[in-house]
């Protein structure tokens, strides 16, 4: 079979004028970045639409090192719904640098499910990320020109500063550094260190603001660190909020471009969902909420990780009612929960141990009252006893359930789970019921996630945690939700225990606020915020040539 880039090289790709018509948009309404992107102005989300129309969450199982096939799932759905007469968008999440050079080496869709045109997509795109790169590294040299300033009037204590610095790409020499060296023109020597912009605050803050005033309110409440005389101090007290909103003028305007098959598609924000919320942003999804009848979008990694973050945060935040939830679920995945080393090798009984996994993943969706529908994305690898196994279970729980071959056939390949998905939509217009309420005490929100979601016997509290949830609740914040960073490898907070664990202890060793974003982050485990690249990185494979065209993207 061709490369990913080759097939997105050769589809017919139209103007991005003609996909904007598809939606009941005016080239005027468009605001062009060449022939096939464009920024779509935030006047266009209509509020009285968004209730009246489907929104389609796509999850997945417990992924396995490469992944699962949940953004190529949710393209050939999308496309699938199309075939069969409904007006549907995909809304999506921006690639990150990181993993494009690093492991992934795109994160566009793939086969005959991508959205297109893929290289810009994978490299740079609008500039969204670099703008918000730019706006949270704004604030950090603002923070280290107020200490060599010896700014007064809060007298920043500059082994209290919580706010690093960021890039968007995989370094892990940048973790910890020390700046400030050299004299004392060259600023005040201190410890910091770099995250991933996927990792950034401002990243989640523009992902879940309403719009530009709400954003640079926002940014105004990003927390800094404390004073010599332990008094908070945030962005505002250092009047960032301005400049840093104004650097994030366009980028906050969500983008359209489209499927191979000439859908829409909308792509924005791009926060990882095992350190951040993981969902693309509440402006774009409720822009293809205004100008379609259905909307497919999907939530990083697994149900315990962006989907509970999307149906906890976002959903809330943005009043939200989401019809169903997509669970992908695949043969290699069910393998390696079930033990088996060798997922191209036929093994169904490793794939019957693996269906705990699935099992708990749909149990999760129930959680919120959605009925689930399983999205088998078939291998080549894949048998038709392994593939029945998987039917005949979710038959057995009252599932629908769907072999699906968009990477191989496009949406033709989706169009029995895009009529699946319709049914299950249809039959729920406001059953959605989130999990928690923000009034809730910061212990019980996290404490209701790790039993019910992750499967936990108990939560465990370090001595840094519980300052920290004290600290949080006398800056008055306790009323903020809960974004649990762990690892995306396991239920529990230990990427080894694979399958369903259960007994198990989820240890929360400090808890971080993220004002500006608007929720609090319990952090448990070593969770990595800025990745470093494989031995083998995916970079060494990509290439340009004279005329322009790049290779190398999968």
């Amino acid at each position: 079979m061709k490369s990913d880039i080759e097939i997105a090289r050769e589809a017919k790709i139209s103007h991005i004028s003609e996909i904007g018509e598809k939606l009941g948009l005016k080239e005027d309404d468009l605001e062009l970045y060449g022939k096939y992107k464009a920024k779509l102005p935030l006047r266009l989300i209509d509020e009285s639409q968004i209730s009246k129309k489907k929104l389609i969450l796509v999850t997945a199982m417990t992924p396995t090192p490469a992944g699962e096939g949940k953004t190529t799932t949710s393209i050939g759905l999308t496309m699938g719904l199309n075939r069969i007469g409904t007006k549907t968008t995909v809304v999506l999440r921006e690639p990150s640098l990181g993993p494009v050079f690093g492991i992934k080496g795109g994160a566009a869709g793939g086969g005959y499910s991508q959205v297109i045109p893929m290289e810009d997509i994978n490299l740079h795109f609008t500039g969204d990320i670099a703008a918000i790169e730019k706006a949270h590294n704004l604030l950090s040299a603002l923070i280290d020109n107020s200490l060599q300033h010896r700014n007064k009037d809060f007298n920043l204590d500059p082994r209290q500063i919580k706010w690093k610095r960021v890039m968007d790409m995989n370094e892990r020499a940048l973790r910890h550094i020390t700046i400030g060296q050299g004299g004392r023109t060259q600023g005040v020597p201190r410890e910091t260190g770099f995250d991933i912009t996927a990792a950034s605050e401002v990243m989640a803050t523009l992902t879940l603001a309403k719009d530009l005033n709400d954003l640079k309110e926002r940014l105004a409440n990003i927390f800094i660190g404390y004073t010599w005389d332990k008094e908070p101090v945030y962005a505002r007290d250092l009047n960032a909020q301005g400049a840093m909103a104004a650097l994030l003028k366009d980028a906050i305007k969500p983008n359209l471009v489209q499927t191979l098959e000439g859908n829409p598609a909308i792509i924005h924000g791009g926060p990882f969902a095992n350190i951040a919320t993981g969902t693309n942003s509440l402006i774009a999804t409720k822009m293809g909420l205004s100008l379609s009848d259905y909307v497919v979008t999907e939530a990083g990694f697994a149900s315990d990780l962006g989907a509970e973050k999307f149906l906890n945060i976002k959903s809330q935040y943005g009043g939200l009612s989401p019809n169903t939830a997509v669970v992908v679920a695949t043969v290699r995945a069910l393998k390696h929960h079930g033990g088996a080393k060798d997922f191209n090798k036929t093994d169904p009984e490793a794939v019957k141990k693996g269906l705990a996994n699935l099992d708990k993943h749909m149990e999760n969706m129930k959680l919120y009252n959605l009925s689930p529908v399983v999205a088998i994305n078939r291998f080549p690898t894949d048998t038709e006893e392994e593939l029945q196994i998987v039917k005949d279970y979710c038959d057995k729980q009252g599932v629908e359930s769907s072999v699906v071959e968009g990477f191989a056939r496009g949406g033709e390949g989706a169009v029995d789970l895009a009529e699946k998905v319709i049914k299950t939509a249809e039959a729920c217009t406001t059953c959605f019921e989130p999990l928690y309420d923000f009034d809730w005490s910061i212990e019980k929100k996290v404490d209701t996630i790790a039993q019910k979601v992750y499967g936990a016997d108990h939560v465990e509290y370090s001595l840094k945690a519980k300052k920290d949830i004290q600290s949080i609740t006398e800056l008055g914040f306790v009323k903020l939700p809960v974004c649990i960073a762990k690892t995306q490898n396991s239920l529990s907070d230990d990427k080894k225990l694979l399958g369903r664990p259960e007994g198990f202890t989820v240890k929360i060793r400090e808890v971080e606020l993220n004002a500006g974003a608007g929720f609090v982050v319990p952090i448990a485990g070593n969770i990595m915020r800025m990745p470093g690249l494989p031995k083998q990185p995916s970079s060494e494979k990509i290439d340009v040539d004279e005329d322009g065209n790049i290779t190398g993207l999968f």
